[in-house]
């Protein structure tokens, strides 16, 4: 009988013993799923302020470097158009640039700006692969080649102008001696040519064979000059005016001569005009 207790006893044990060792594997099992491994979360405190501030030392890369000093660019509207001269051969303008005055033809240039090509009353320019348009500012032309400016009919005198320049010509009967200052001004400043003279080529089919004077502004200088409405210039300095850049030509050579010999025709007569530079 006693044997008998001790074995249910046991028996007992053991299964306590078993349910125990259950319990605790299914605990750990729960544990490693379920639970974190670093004990409980605890929620964030939002208003908490940092005890310390990010600080970027490196340089911002993708902020664009400050552009360099550099000299302004001469812009096109710089340029002035004053006069178009247009034929079949060749272009040529003349343009007022920063104060100055200056002749220029197909192909030449003013600050990077090349001539292409000009109409009735514009020119286009070039530059770096782009191309400009500038207009004429006063275009009163009356024809093909015609590059006088009108003076109204009415004017009997002529009225003095800021700027007009200074000196004389004067008439010694074989020739006409001109004052080099003068001489000088009109060299440099062939836009104030045209408020004095107006002229038209002369054309004989595709040629030409001289450009004839439209008009003689009273008591300027080149009235003073001798020339009159509708005499032809044939040629100066011995160079025949058959074309725009010999006459242009011509134009640019009169910086340092001292004796200017005009050919012209007057009716039907052919006569020489000569002038003395000093």
């Amino acid at each position: 009988m006693r044997f008998k207790f001790k074995a249910e006893y046991l028996s007992l044990i053991l299964r306590i013993a078993i349910l125990f060792l259950i319990v605790k594997l299914l605990w750990l099992a729960a544990e490693l799923i379920w639970f974190p491994a670093q004990g409980v979360n605890h929620a964030d405190d939002h208003h908490a302020k940092p005890l310390y501030y990010k600080v970027k030392l490196t340089p911002n890369k993708s902020a664009p470097p400050k552009p360099a000093n550099k000299k302004p660019v001469g812009s096109i509207k710089d340029i002035t158009l004053l006069a178009i001269y247009n034929a079949s051969d060749v272009t040529v303008v003349t343009i007022k640039y920063k104060g100055k005055t200056k002749v220029l033809g197909r192909g030449e240039s003013i600050n990077g700006f090349v001539l292409e090509r000009a109409g009735n009353d514009f020119a286009i320019f070039s530059k770096n692969n782009k191309t400009y348009q500038v207009q004429l500012i006063k275009s009163k032309r009356k024809g093909t080649g015609d590059i006088q400016l009108v003076v109204p009919k009415k004017v009997k005198k002529r009225v003095e102008e800021p700027g007009d320049p200074e000196g004389e010509i004067v008439d010694v009967g074989d020739h006409k001696i001109v004052d080099k200052s003068l001489f000088d001004h009109y060299v440099k400043n062939m836009d104030d040519i045209y408020k004095n003279i107006g002229i038209q080529e002369i054309k004989k089919g595709n040629r030409i064979e001289g450009f004839k004077i439209t008009f003689v502004r009273r008591g300027s200088p080149f009235a003073k000059l001798g020339v009159q409405r509708g005499d032809i210039l044939k040629s100066i300095n011995g160079q025949e005016l058959t074309s725009y850049s010999a006459a242009f030509d011509a134009y640019k050579n009169m910086n340092d001569v001292q004796n200017v010999t005009l050919v012209i025709q007057r009716g039907n007569k052919e006569m020489e005009l000569e002038y003395e530079i000093n």
